[in-house]
Parts: structure tokens; sequence; C-alpha cells
């Protein structure tokens, strides 16, 4: 961290007070960077062009305009810990840094163009400065939360054939008890301030690398990220995202959502380990040149929220509904917040009545919208369009939404159906490429002429649409997508489980969270049930990401019997919700 806090002396410190007065004054000085040409391919009224890479064609376009004053010396980036320390970069540090990085990637570390790469790091600005490391390399970057555990790493180095892991001094011995298991895996960079037998320093790297670099040439349906996603069955798979789908794909959507302007500072409160925050927090916003928040805050904290608000001119946030459902209980009318316009969320339904009340202690408006790892944004509340509590608004262009029955039929306007993405004649660019190594589960989301996304819901006579659950058994908690096979699998290791069933349970914070149904072992049904649970949740955190570990569990004589597990979690899901 020392050689990017140095970074700060380049150029003046500015206060909070006169970095809010610079945002608002330099507003007229922001350079277009052809936005409209994106957007009209976004449209699909123009054509992808065969050659696109972020790093050179967006971000090194802004660090010129910096530079010809056509762009004001507003940060790129604005990192914080909430203890004093702080990260500012311009697109022209960035630049200097990334191309820095990229020679680290591809140098010491031996990493080719077309290579695979696991980065598991908290909100630290080093995870930004390595995407771009990345992108410019042609090298696919595959990020993760840091809540993973040793199997959890395991399973995605042996699956993807990574070379490389980067990660911090927190799951150094985690990689290291797994790393033999995997004979792909080359190199291990650690983002530390100490060293680790095994591992290259990725901070004394940085710091002689040469900050020369060329940008590779790449093509615009060249895989760039792959992200990990939960499914009903089986293990995550690997969705695949192409140069152009991530990067452009919300060109339309940051002005229609996200509602951005020049002068902005956002701040989206994703994991690092989620697309959310490649496309709130680095693709969107960069891609229209306006500065990044990030505070480090490892785990959500109500009034540090509130008072990072308050002191800092951020005009944009974005958060979980979960957060939102902890916000609303503090007094937030003790709180001002001086420059704060737009509010968003996204990733699990919101509920009507949070909206009203933050509406009523803010006056300001949250505007939802939804999306999947695979597609990026599908529905979204627009500024300056009705909205309607609970809702997921209107879908986003370029995409033609649809409620859909099982033969691919378009069902009448208030009807629960299949919510479903119409391809025309050839899939949208801002679609995933492929699930990696796993045609027949690519093939699976298809239906004739559409796309399915796993969530049932309704469109109103206005064109609305509401979420009514997933047509999976897949658990969103606090926005996280956890697969119910992963922590029966998980459970099924203690010796006191003979079998288990996971199903979601409703949570008046969380939305919904993960719930145990268990069949003990004889030798454990005298135990105390308190102490047992106890230990149970202990062991799903360690074998796989706690926040897949069960909130809630029963222990029963028997489950139902059925023919799948699938039907077996819809008998105990209609137990915990009624007839859904």
């Amino acid at each position: 961290m020392e050689i990017l806090l140095k970074l700060k002396t380049l150029r003046p410190v500015w206060s909070c007070q006169s970095l809010c007065r610079a945002f608002q004054n330099d507003n007229k000085r922001f350079a277009s960077l052809n936005l409209s040409h994106y957007e009209a391919i976004n449209r699909g009224d123009k054509e992808v062009p065969e050659y696109f890479n972020f790093a050179s064609d967006v971000l090194d376009q802004w660090s010129k305009a910096e530079k010809d004053g056509s762009r004001a010396s507003n940060p790129a980036l604005w990192w914080i810990d909430g203890k004093g320390k702080e990260v500012r970069w311009s697109f022209e540090e960035l630049g200097v840094l990334s191309r820095k990085a990229a020679n680290v990637l591809s140098g010491p570390c031996g990493l080719q163009r077309g290579d695979r790469v696991v980065l598991i790091l908290p909100r630290v600005p080093e995870w930004w400065l390595l995407n771009v490391a990345c992108i410019r390399s042609g090298i696919v970057f595959m990020p993760g939360t840091p809540q993973l555990t040793a199997k959890d790493i395991q399973y995605r180095l042996q699956v993807s054939k990574a070379k490389c892991i980067i990660t911090h001094d927190t799951l150094t011995p985690a990689v290291d008890s797994i790393s033999s298991s995997c004979p792909f895996l080359k190199t291990k960079l650690l983002l530390s301030d100490g060293r680790s037998g095994g591992w290259l320093n990725f901070k004394e790297l940085l710091d002689v690398a040469p900050s020369d670099h060329s940008c590779v040439k790449t093509k615009s349906d060249e895989p760039m990220t792959i992200y990990f996603t939960s499914g009903t069955t089986g293990s995550p798979k690997m969705a695949e995202h192409s140069q152009s789908s991530l990067a452009l794909g919300l060109a339309l959507s940051g002005r229609s959502w996200l509602d951005i302007r020049p002068s902005d500072i956002i701040w989206n409160m994703s994991d690092t380990g989620w697309v959310k925050a490649g496309l709130g927090s680095v693709f969107a916003p960069w891609l229209r040149g306006v500065t990044v928040f990030v505070h480090s805050m490892p785990q959500f904290e109500p009034r540090e929220f509130l008072n990072t608000l308050s002191q800092y001119p951020i005009t944009t946030v974005c958060s979980a509904p979960t957060a939102y459902r902890m916000l609303v209980q503090h007094d937030l009318t003790s709180y001002k917040f001086k420059s704060l316009r737009h509010c968003l969320t996204g990733g699990e339904p919101l509920n009507p009545e949070v909206m009203v009340q933050w509406k009523r202690q803010t006056g300001l408006d949250i505007y939802e919208g939804y999306g999947q790892t695979e597609v990026g944004i599908i529905s979204q509340n627009e500024k300056g369009k009705k909205i309607k509590p609970g809702s997921m608004g209107t879908p986003a262009p370029p995409y033609d939404v649809q409620i859909i029955d099982e033969n691919g039929n378009i069902l009448p306007r208030g009807e629960e159906g299949d919510i479903a993405i119409r391809i025309k004649s050839k899939r949208p660019f801002c679609f995933f490429s492929r699930y990696v190594d796993n045609p027949e589960k690519t093939a699976t989301v298809f239906r004739g002429n559409f796309y399915i996304t796993g969530d049932r819901g309704l469109m109103d006579e206005d064109g609305y649409f509401w979420f009514v659950g997933r047509s999976d058994d897949v658990i969103i908690s606090s926005g996280y997508r956890i697969g119910p096979f992963e922590v029966e699998s998980a459970l099924i290791e203690h010796p006191a489980v003979v079998e288990s069933a996971v199903v979601s349970s409703p949570d008046p914070v969380r939305g919904e969270v993960v719930k145990a149904f268990v069949v003990l072992s004889p030798s454990f049904a005298s135990h105390n049930p308190e102490k047992l649970t106890l230990e149970l949740q202990e062991h799903v955190k360690k074998v796989t990401a706690p926040y897949k570990y069960p909130r809630k569990m029963e222990f029963v004589q028997e489950l139902p019997k059925t023919i799948t597990g699938k039907i077996r979690r819809n008998v105990l899901r209609k137990k915990e919700w009624g007839p859904i």
C-alpha cells in the first residue's frame, strides 16, 4: 500500500470541501469520449468493433483528455479506509500504475495473453489496478470474494486451470494448503507488506517494474473475465465474458439507470467477487469518466456508511437491499447528505416499505435494478420515470424482456411465467459468451428465441416487471447467490449428518436466509441441539465460504421421500414460505 499512498504527493492533497467545490465547478470541462457511438452499439444501431480493449480505448483516452485539459482533474479512483489512509488516482496515474502492474504479470509472473488468473482481494486499490493490468495484458481474470475457503479456492484453481493466483496474506495459508493439488498453478502473487515462502511480493515487484507497456490489441469477442456463479445442482459454473460485453454493456444504462453525470462520485458497495463490482465500480463509471469512490469497510457498518455519505461529496450510492433495510432502522434525519442525489439497489428484491421509509427520511427515491452475472442489467427503474415500489422497473436497453411459458410463448400481461430475454437474429454482444467447458449447461439457458433467466415474474399493464421467485433452488441472501447443493455437500461431511436438505427461509433484514433440515446420525441424536447447531454452522463456514452457512437449522427424523432433491426442496420451501 505504501507505494500507492505515495502517489498522493504527485498533486495537491485536497480537502473534502475543496474537492466538492472543484467537482461542481468543473462540471462542464469533461470530454464526451464519443459516448454516443458506444450507445449506438448498445442499441444495435452500429456494429461492435472488431477490436476493443477497455484500457486503451477508454481509460487511456480519459488520460489524454486530462492532459489536454478537456477533462477536469477529478480522481478516477478515490479510496479511503475510514482510519485516515487515502488514495486518489487520476486516469493518468491509473495508467502508469496499471502498465507497471501489467509488466509484473507478464514478467516475473510469466503470464501470457489468454492465461487465467484467480484474483481474490478485498476493497483495496490494487484490486482496481490489477483488473486494468489484466485487461492491458489480455490475461483473463477471475474475481473471487475474500470469504472463499481453501476448498472453494482449490475448486476454482482446478476447474479453471488458472496459472496464477493473486491474493492477500489472510488467504496465503488456505492457498498453500491446497496448491500442490492444482497442477496448472505456477505463480502465487501476494499483496502484503511482508514476505511468504513460495510467493512473489506484488508491491516489491511493482516498485521496480518499468512503466512502459504496449496494450495488447484484443478482439471484442475475446475472453476478458470469468465469474463463478452458483446453481441448483453441482459446483459453481464459470460464466465467461468478452472484452466488450461488460465494458460496453452498460453504455445506455449508465445514463438511464445510473444517471451518471460528468461530475459524479459513485460509491458502489458490492463485494469484489461479484459482477456488480465490475459493472458499478469499474466499467459503467469509467466508461463515462467519473470518479469511483471506495471505502475498504470489510463488513457493512450502518453508522460508518452514513457518516461517510455525510462527510464526502458522494453523489450516487448503490448498495444491496439488505443495507437499506438496516439503514432505515436509524434516524436518517440526523445526517446531512449534502451531495447525494441518486440511490440505487439490486441483487435481490427490495421491500416497498423500505423504499417508503428511505424516501420519507431522506427525500430520495431508491432506483432498483435487476440483473444477472451472465447478462448484466435486465430491467431497471429509470430516472424520470414513475417508480412502482416493489417493481423491478422496465426492460433495460438493449434487451427485449418478456414473460414466457414452458414452450417459449409470450404470456399475456399479468400472468406469471419465466422472465426471459428475446434473442433476435443473433445473441446480444453484452451476453456472456458461455459456461466454460460446459456446453450442456450453456444450452439449457436458451429456449427457442429466448434466454431464460431462471427467475419467475410477471409484467403488469404498464410494462413493469415484478419478481415472483426463483424457478430453481438458488438462494439469494443479502445479494449473495447460494446453491443449496454446496451447503448440503458441506453438511454431509460432518459425522453428525446422515442427510440434509437446504432451502431459503424468510428473513426481515436479509430478505431470505439459508435454512437446513438435518437428519442426525443416531449417535448424535441425544446431543444438545443448540450446541450441535453452532457446531454444524461453524463446520460449514470452514468447509465453504462463510456467507453460505445455514443461519437456521431444524433437526428432523426424516426428509420428504421424493424422487429428486429439487422436489424435496420444493416441499420444504413451501413449509417456510407457504404455497408458491
